[in-house]
Formats: structure tokens, sequence, C-alpha cells
């Protein structure tokens, strides 16, 4: 049976970003996938997002959900019959929506962990905390709305941030089965982010040294993602031992 998809709002979408050591990377990363590198790095980080009125597309938006989501996330490359493909990996999502925990995984691509979040934000800053129920992730961010992006090593400026993520807007997420990746693909026909600069991003995953030696894993830069419709797009999922979908 194909699912629906799924539409609604990105009320709120922070990407705070990393420069990774290719090989601390590559380490979290299981088979297919690989590092997608911007120069000598590797790109990671965490998506702070509030989906707003999300429903079936065939539903009214009265009738959507909202809810605070999180995930931490490898930008990768994969192949197929049809050549390479980039997209990211995500080895955790986190949500304080009890929907989301329900289907996700089972009725709908993505397994989540509950999480409790505090959120801070007006038109010129955001702070975004959480903390999982289960005790193994804590995140906590607190950004400020900038005229341009400054201090990247991996990105040049905004319009160079901004089609690097576009591209990637396909994800596959770890599942309870170590060699099944379910998949989502983002579509929207209102893409834009804004700069910012970061005041503090601390993530439990990121400063793991066990995950990361010291200097493996610095924030670089995070955008800001407001008021953008949404569509999410099930895809096939992905299996270690097999092809991967075209």
């Amino acid at each position: 049976m194909r699912l629906p998809e799924i539409q609604g709002e990105i009320e709120r979408r922070l990407l705070v970003n990393y420069g990774v050591d290719p090989e601390a990377a590559a380490r979290v990363l299981p088979a297919p996938f690989r590092p997608q590198l911007v120069g000598d790095a590797a790109v990671a980080g965490i998506c702070l997002m509030r989906l707003g009125h999300m429903r079936p597309a065939h539903l009214p938006a009265p009738l959507g959900l909202r809810s605070e989501n999180a995930a931490h996330r490898v930008a990768v490359e994969w192949d197929t019959p049809a050549g390479p493909r980039t997209g990211v990996y995500i080895p955790r999502r986190d949500s304080d929506s009890w929907a989301n925990l329900a289907i996700g995984g089972r009725i709908y691509p993505g397994e989540h962990h509950r999480a409790r979040f505090i959120v801070t934000e007006d038109d010129d800053h955001v702070a975004v905390a959480f903390r999982s129920v289960d005790g193994s992730t804590e995140v906590d961010v607190s950004v400020r709305l900038a005229e341009e992006l400054s201090g990247s090593r991996l990105f040049a400026d905004i319009r160079d941030a901004s089609a690097f993520f576009e591209a990637g807007s396909t994800g596959y997420s770890a599942t309870s089965r170590p060699q099944r990746f379910d998949g989502l693909g983002l579509k929207t026909s209102a893409w834009k982010v804004e700069p910012t600069s970061v005041d503090h991003a601390r993530s439990s995953f990121f400063d793991d040294l066990a995950l990361f030696p010291e200097g493996t894993a610095r924030v670089d830069c995070a955008l800001l993602m407001r008021r953008v419709p949404v569509r999410w797009q099930p895809l096939e999922s992905l299996y270690a031992h097999m092809e991967p979908v075209t």
C-alpha cells in the first residue's frame, strides 16, 4: 500500500550545522552511506523543527497536528544503479508528539523518541532545548538572526549554504532493525533560509568524545527557516543488504 503524502507548515526549522572530520563521520554511518564532503570536511548537524497543521494531504488544515521535533543528521552519499545520490542519514529522531511516536516506524516512516522541549523565540532570537525521556539525548541551542552568514568554514555565503541543504532534502532514518532505513522526502514550493549567529550550541551526540574525539566536530553555522509550506513524501525503505532504491 502506498502511503499518502503528509502536508502542513514548517513554523520554524533551525539547522545547526557542524563541520566534522570525515573519518569520525564515517564511523557513525552504516552501510551503504558515506559522508558527503564540503572541501575536506563532512557536514552534520541538528534539525530543530516545529511543525503545524500536519495531516494527510486530502484533509483540511484545522484537523492537522502541531509538534516540536528534533533530528540529528549527517549529510551522506550512497550509490544506486542510476548513480550516486545525496541526502541525510538520521541516527536519532525526537519529538514531543504522541502521534509521531505512535505512527513513526509503524504506519509512517521515521521512528521517534519521546522528548520534552523548552522553546523561547521572537523575531530576532530562537532558543531551543530538549531532553529525551530516556535520558540519552540532550540539546541546548541559542541563535540570533544575522544580516549575513559569517564565520562559516563550510559555506561561502547564505546562497551556498541554502543550495547545499535544499539538494539534500531526502532523509533516511535509523530504525530498530539495523539493516532497514526509513525514507522521507521533503518538498516545498517556498524554500528559504535565513542566516543566524550562534550564541551557543550543545548536543550530547556531538559532544560525545567516544563518537567524536576532541576537535573532530565543530559548530560551523546555523540557518533558520520560518513559515514554509511543506509536504513529506514517504519513500521506499532502503536496506543495507539490497541495492538502494532509485
